[in-house]
């Protein structure tokens, strides 16, 4: 289980390494994803508070990067935070997530993006539920959600 002194360590001495790299231009990347995913996954936008379709959804799946399709969330980990964006305790592996230091806006926090796309998922925050105290908060616009299949 991950805590935040290990994503500090890796937001400092680098990052694991993915299972796979995938790398596109941008053009291609336009091409692939609407105006607000490339915003927010490419461009390190945010969306708005309460606004995205994954914050209250509950159903049983894998969360995977909008860009790549690599999983990332379980939704086994997922909690709600109260905060308007999804929020999890753990990636679904520990390579999955890529952890860079970001002193944006005059705050210094830990941006979390997709280990194999460099998508921008969001941020961590050392003030989830315990055992580990972590709450990933990403955006909807960077996630699709996988739906487990019941029907067997």
């Amino acid at each position: 289980m991950l805590t935040w002194k290990d994503v500090i360590n890796f937001a400092v001495n680098g990052n694991p390494k993915p299972d796979k790299r995938v790398e596109k231009t941008e053009t291609q990347w336009r091409d692939e994803l609407t105006p607000e995913q490339y915003r927010i996954t490419r461009q390190k936008g945010t969306e708005r508070a309460h606004s995205g379709a994954l914050c209250t959804t509950y159903d049983a799946g894998k969360y995977n990067c909008v860009c790549c399709n690599t999983p990332l969330f379980d939704s086994t980990i997922k909690f709600s935070s109260g905060t308007g964006w999804p929020s999890f305790t753990q990636p679904i592996k520990e390579n999955a997530i890529k952890y860079e230091k970001d002193t944006s806006y005059g705050m210094v926090r830990v941006e979390v993006m997709c280990n194999t796309c460099d998508a921008h998922l969001g941020h961590i925050f050392p003030d989830g539920p315990e055992p580990s105290g972590l709450r990933y908060c990403i955006n909807s616009e960077s996630m699709v959600l996988e739906k487990e299949n019941t029907n067997e």
